[in-house]
């Protein structure tokens, strides 16, 4: 695993923590893997993936058990102590390498045009910096790199885009570990200066009331092969 110098590694080690909301997290995220089909979105989501790859905010590691043996390395960054512990006990069953590491998606502590693919699942929502966490990652990309996404976001009619910027501005990202459910992946990616690929807007869960958090894309995006050499650096 190709990290940057020790002391950069400890300027970033946890400064997220959660620790209510990661126990919460870590028991509903194992529910949904059956009840609200998360597993087969995990699947899809990594399939045909190859090299070495960055999982940005990788939570308890349940995408471990979904790469495929194509990927040579996988470099899982989560910055919650708790989830971090749950993500090197998954990291442990996977069937592919995997090295777990703390760090923030903003300053990642991995050198650059490092990684072949990179993957970002239900994580933009809670950075605290998106255009930054996106600077980085194109950074880390090297040019015509890939980058996996599944993500929730802003969604639905008027009332409900009115219901989650409100959420946004009062009780949600306290409650839900820095959540936020109107923001728009797709955009932030695009003006970040990625190639948008193709994508799919869905449902999750796919059947039942629509929830704010219900509106999520999965999609495809690359940093451009003609991207300079210094991009977020």
């Amino acid at each position: 695993m190709q990290l940057r110098s020790d002391r950069s590694a400890k300027v970033a080690r946890d400064p997220v923590h959660h620790p209510l909301f990661a126990r919460y997290y870590a028991r509903v995220s194992v529910a949904a893997e059956t009840r609200a089909g998360m597993a087969k979105v995990r699947h899809r989501l990594l399939g045909g993936l190859s090299g070495r790859v960055i999982e940005i905010g990788a939570g308890n590691g349940l995408n471990f058990a979904h790469y495929p043996g194509t990927v040579s390395e996988i470099v899982a960054i989560e910055p919650e102590r708790a989830l971090r512990t749950l993500a090197v006990e998954a990291a442990l069953r996977a069937q592919v390498p995997v090295d777990v590491a703390p760090g923030v998606a903003e300053a990642l502590p991995v050198k650059s045009e490092a990684f072949d693919a990179a993957v970002l699942s239900l994580v933009l929502c809670s950075v605290r910096d998106a255009p930054r966490a996106l600077a980085e990652l194109r950074r880390v990309l090297r040019p015509g790199g890939e980058v996996r996404f599944f993500e929730h976001g802003r969604g639905g009619g008027r009332v409900m885009n009115l219901t989650q910027r409100a959420l946004d501005r009062t009780v949600w990202p306290p409650l839900a570990g820095g959540c936020h459910v109107a923001r728009d992946p797709v955009g932030a990616l695009r003006e970040a200066g990625f190639a948008l690929g193709p994508y799919r807007r869905m449902l999750m869960p796919e059947k039942g009331p629509a929830l704010p958090t219900s509106y999520c894309v999965i999609g495809t995006a690359w940093r451009p092969v003609s991207d300079a050499a210094g991009a977020g650096s």
